[in-house]
């Protein structure tokens, strides 16, 4: 034994402290993101209990526009939206559906 590196000792242990040092930061992460979601909720149960200030009453209006995802297409955009294909392209005059990218803005009312 009086050849052997003591590395050959150290680096499992170091790879096991590793692990474990991973494991206790993922762990701890998806239990902030469940408290989050938590407060999150708790949050809406609580402003739907409040007494309605003036105005707020009112039913909020759907997006006036959209950002155009992968493999979307004019015709699946506007019946996403509920309105018509030709309404759409009549908002968007440069509109071109052959080359419509992700992260395009496009109005829809």
């Amino acid at each position: 034994m009086a050849g052997r590196s003591p590395a050959r000792f150290v680096a499992p242990l170091a790879l096991v402290a590793f692990a474990l040092a991973l494991f206790v930061v993922i762990s701890s992460a998806t239990k902030d993101e469940k408290e989050a979601t938590r407060g999150r909720d708790a949050g809406q149960a609580q402003s739907d209990e409040s007494p309605k200030k003036q105005g707020e009453g009112k039913k909020r209006k759907k997006a006036k526009t959209y950002v155009v995802k992968t493999g979307d297409t004019p015709s699946g955009i506007a019946e996403k939206a509920n309105i018509p294909l030709d309404q759409l392209l009549e908002l968007n005059p440069d509109l071109d559906p052959q080359t419509l990218t992700p992260g395009t803005t496009i109005k829809l009312r």
